[in-house]
């Protein structure tokens, strides 16, 4: 792990695991302050795990959380007061250590220097610059003028940020692009579900950013804190300034663990796991595996979310298990969904349903997850009927699978690009913004009315790149989003039902129906040819199982 010392008895550094704790105590530091608000991260443990971790070595906890682009004075007094409280030496982590970097810098500006502040933050590797200028100018960051400026940033280098960069450079290979994205790692997120179902190690779903980031593009690695779309400026954490001349945002979802009472306390703990997280994921599998009696809960919350089919893949992931291993009979499998439909698009049922019978599933429809209490293995449910008064349900579980609620990020719902409920405000065709000429959005993040799918992202990458070129030509759109997304339902090892759509739920078949009918369960290797999923899901898919193909044909084009 990192840390680094910014003052005698202060060392900062990024997230921290549960196992880190233990080699802090062992290092001597006796408290531990969290600066990062949970969920910001896909493998972040909530603050509640490091703060049972820390008392179990008898060190002091405080949360301190602090959304990037939001650290007010008020935090940096707070931040200042707890280190005079807790007992040193102290440890402060948040994403990367640039916000508790910042809050300590902030905290000592009536008392040191800031040639002080400044040398000190840079020997323990943080630039604070950004955060002097924010100083000298009475505490507001000046955009005027930047530290960096490119003809096009894209926010997020998930699946659409990485897409649109690659299909940007493209078409035009001198095109200035930066990528804003502080994460190390980037991960395959639709393979979690193949984790929990035990068909591959969660490693495989890992790759370093680093080896990810398209040629001749600028990776600028930290977080975002704010926009100001009328001065064309990102600001970053540390106050640094970037500016463009177009800009692309896609930082996807944020997921509200603690939306959900109690959670975050019992996470990976007394039969509650999610595949919606790198580390939970194999613990689902754990629980699959040694499981051959009682009740399993999967549960769904309330749209949108993405990869709406996910919820109900961990469910026939782990019945289709169970009924391999001869244990299913004694398992009651019950499905908890906020919504009232199985799938959104209703063609899709029937295929579906023939697995919900298999593996004897029973649906609970406007069913949503809103506390759980680990210890005593009870989750209770608002019912909440179209034609009834609200509900509660409390029932019991030996295993229960949690899909959170899901927002946009933090520094999106505040910020000026986004619409009344969050999310950023775009044209649903042009992808562009509604507002700011130069801004459009793909992914997960923006409010255009299609299903939040990796597919989806694919086919909305080179709109904006091909409609980021005709502006930068000053011409007017030239490709459109006509809302496709895709789910591959995994309903059972090595099948598959593929609902393809697009906007208001319409097909969108990729194949003529002679060659696959996507709302009949299919074997994978059908699909194999085209490469409509990505390689890994394949890999996944075809492991160990039939297919139509010869299985060295096969395994030879997975790869």
């Amino acid at each position: 792990m990192e840390k680094h010392e910014l003052a005698t008895g202060l060392s900062v550094g990024p997230q921290i695991t549960i196992s880190d704790v233990q080699t802090l105590a062992a290092a001597g530091f006796r408290s531990i302050i969290c600066n990062r608000p949970d969920a910001e991260g896909a493998d972040q443990p909530g603050h509640e795990e490091i703060a049972r971790a820390a008392q179990e070595q008898e060190m002091e906890f405080r949360y301190l959380p602090v959304t990037p682009g939001m650290v007010t004075q008020e935090d940096a007094s707070a931040f200042a007061a707890a280190l005079t409280a807790l007992p040193g030496p102290v440890f402060a982590y948040c994403r990367t250590g640039t916000r508790s970097t910042t809050l300590w810098s902030l905290s000592q500006a009536k008392d040191r220097s800031l040639t002080d502040i400044l040398a000190r933050a840079k020997a323990a590797g943080y630039d604070m610059n950004g955060v002097a200028r924010r100083i000298a100018n009475g505490g507001k960051t000046p955009t005027d003028t930047g530290d960096a400026k490119y003809q096009v940033v894209i926010v997020g280098a998930g699946a659409g940020g990485l897409s649109v960069a690659a299909s940007l450079k493209a078409r035009r290979s001198d095109l200035e692009v930066a990528i804003i994205d502080p994460a190390d790692i980037h991960y395959y997120q639709p393979g979690w579900t193949m984790v929990g179902g035990g068909i591959f190690e969660p490693s495989k779903t890992a790759k370093t950013m680093g080896s990810l980031i398209p040629k001749g593009v600028t990776w600028i690695k930290a977080a975002v804190a704010a926009f100001e779309p009328e001065k064309n400026a990102v600001i970053l954490d540390g106050c640094r300034v970037v500016k463009y001349d177009r800009l692309v945002v896609c930082p996807g979802l944020k997921l509200d663990w603690a939306g959900i009472e109690g959670l975050e306390e019992t996470l990976g703990r007394n039969g509650v796991t999610s595949n919606y997280r790198y580390d939970l994921a194999p613990y689902t599998w754990q629980l699959v595996s040694s499981t051959t009696e009682g009740r399993a809960l999967f549960t769904q919350p309330p749209m949108p979310i993405k990869c709406a089919g996910a919820p109900q893949k961990a469910m026939y992931l782990s019945g289709d298990a169970w009924f391999k291993r001869g244990v299913l009979k004694n398992i009651d499998i019950q499905f908890m969904n906020a919504g009232g439909v199985l799938f959104g698009v209703k063609d899709y049922v029937p295929a579906l349903m023939e697995y919900v019978e298999k593996y004897d599933a029973t649906l609970n429809f406007f069913h949503k997850l809103v506390s759980i209490d680990g210890s005593a293995k009870t989750a209770t449910f608002e019912v909440i009927r179209p034609d009834s008064e609200k509900q509660i349900l409390t029932t019991d579980f030996d295993m229960i699978h949690v899909v959170p609620p899901q927002t946009a990020p933090d520094f999106i719902r505040v910020s000026p690009l986004a619409d009344a409920a969050g999310w950023v405000d775009v044209d649903q065709a042009t992808l562009r913004h509604k507002t700011y000429d130069n801004i459009w959005s793909l992914g997960d993040v923006m409010n255009a009315p299609n299903a939040k799918t990796a597919a989806a992202a694919r086919k909305q990458a080179p709109t904006v790149a091909e409609n980021i070129m005709a502006d930068i030509a000053g011409q007017s759109a030239r490709a459109q989003y006509d809302g496709y997304g895709s789910c591959p339902l995994t309903v059972e090892r090595g099948r598959i039902v593929l609902a393809e759509f697009g906007y208001g739920g319409v097909l969108k078949p990729s194949f003529p129906k002679w060659l696959l009918d996507g709302t009949q369960p299919t074997r994978a290797a059908w699909l194999l040819k085209e490469r409509l999923l990505p390689p890994i899901y394949w890999k996944a898919m075809l492991r160990g199982h039939e297919w139509m193909a010869k299985p060295e044909a096969a395994s030879a084009k997975a790869d």
